[in-house]
């Protein structure tokens, strides 16, 4: 369920290293799941300044609005506008189609205080 080669946050957000300073980010299976349909996605335009554990935007579905929050700190290099238009991307694919963001690190070290895919399972067994 949890791409072994992810990082994850407590807030459901994951991370995939694209190079040395590029991430990719998006929401888990989990929270796409919890969420059920989505039907907006509001995310930072590029060349928005990100910080690790606060807000950087909102996904809203038939069931509720939530914040998005940045596992990382860096900058928005690019934005996936496919959502824009298709919300639904993300309950489709949140590991691929429907991923949000591809962030340059300001400091890759901050990638370690993120979780292993078999420590977020952790966290959601004991969360849930």
């Amino acid at each position: 369920m949890n791409p072994p080669d992810l990082k994850y946050s407590k807030e459901h957000e994951w991370v995939r290293t694209e190079s040395d300073s590029v991430v990719v980010v998006g929401i888990t299976e989990f929270a796409q799941d919890n969420l059920g349909d989505v039907v907006f996605v509001e995310i930072p335009d590029v060349d928005a300044q990100l910080t690790q554990g606060e807000k950087m935007g909102e996904i809203e579905s038939v069931k509720a609005v939530s914040d998005l929050y940045s596992p990382v700190s860096g900058k928005v290099v690019e934005r996936n506008e496919s959502l824009i238009d298709n919300p639904e991307l993300v309950n489709e694919g949140p590991f691929e189609q429907g991923w949000m963001l591809k962030v340059e690190l300001d400091d890759a070290s901050g990638i370690d205080t993120l979780l292993s895919a078999d420590d977020y399972q952790s966290f959601l067994d004991n969360e849930v």
